[in-house]
């Protein structure tokens, strides 16, 4: 089973005033202090409106006020309404969803991209791509390509879809943290842009098996694919579930470093992605029964 996860983080409309202006909560894990000022879009439905997040103006606020990080509670989302019937003449309702208004551009003539969603919207991208890589070609393994939903709030759609498929192997492909930035030291960059994808050792949700890991980093240098490896003090992907489904099963993860986690202007390069795909259709390829055998008995 190879898995990526195709939510990402949004927002939840919990309230709407009698003046039109909506109040939220997160869904998934946000770092409040980049929501003031950004653009959103909040879905009726087959409906797109657009709004921005607002909060009390600088103007007003007490010297305090302005050192403190606005929590979410005291924020709101403006869409240009003007009363409560207006909102809800929209489709918008109690539970309505928005996520954040970006578009993915190439930044200077580089091959990085920036845009939101890449987690794990990427991962989608690569597993797609590696599966064209395999058109035509022989492998020993059934391979199930699953595309789950809700890991933002607990690796859910990755619980249910390991314990129906019963997986012998688990791959994850997801994006991990590239602080390769300044004011970050060295040893606390975890992954690099440029570098090559990582293949997981360990994050918080779970160790990667040792020989699966071991047989990804020999296929990688086999194939001349550039890898790192990858130890993420907190953060957790599907892996984690599938690993734990009925009897267990042994896990690794394939990560796309991506700078800026979480937020509307995520930052990867598209190398990475691709050799991603290439390290994982080359495990697909080569990975035999008995590789299989022996990983399931090794547990």
């Amino acid at each position: 089973m190879v898995s990526a996860h195709m939510d990402e983080i949004g927002l939840m409309i919990t309230h709407i005033d009698k003046r039109g202006f909506l109040r939220f909560i997160g869904v998934g894990s946000w770092n409040e202090r980049i929501l003031p000022g950004q653009r959103v879009i909040v879905c009726a439905g087959d409906v797109k409106v657009r709004g921005v997040i607002g909060a009390k103006p600088p103007h007003l606020m007490t010297p305090e006020e302005k050192k403190q990080v606005l929590e979410i509670k005291k924020l709101f989302i403006d869409i240009g309404a003007t009363s409560y019937d207006e909102v809800k003449e929209l489709g918008i309702n109690v539970g309505s969803i928005a996520v954040l208004d970006r578009e993915v551009v190439r930044l200077g003539g580089t091959d990085k991209v920036t845009g939101k969603a890449f987690d794990d919207r990427v991962g989608v991208a690569s597993l797609i791509f590696a599966l064209k890589l395999l058109n035509n070609v022989k492998h020993e393994a059934e391979v199930y390509s699953v595309f789950t939903v809700q890991e933002e709030i607990g690796l859910k759609g990755a619980t249910v879809s390991a314990f129906a498929v019963k997986p012998d192997v688990g791959i994850a492909v997801d994006v991990t943290t590239a602080n390769d930035i300044p004011e970050v030291d060295e040893k606390d960059w975890i992954t690099v842009l440029g570098k090559g994808p990582a293949i997981k050792v360990m994050d918080k949700g779970n160790i990667s098996h040792p020989k699966l890991r071991e047989l990804l980093i020999k296929i990688a240098e086999e194939e001349k694919i550039p890898y790192q490896l990858e130890v993420l003090p907190g953060g957790a992907t599907d892996a984690a579930a599938i690993m734990v489904s009925r009897e267990g099963v042994p896990v690794a993860t394939i990560s796309i470093p991506c700078r800026y986690i979480h937020s509307p202007i995520e930052v990867l390069d598209i190398k990475d992605a691709v050799y991603a795909s290439k390290l994982l259709a080359s495990f697909i390829r080569k990975i035999s029964r008995d590789d299989i055998r022996k990983l399931s008995t090794l547990l």
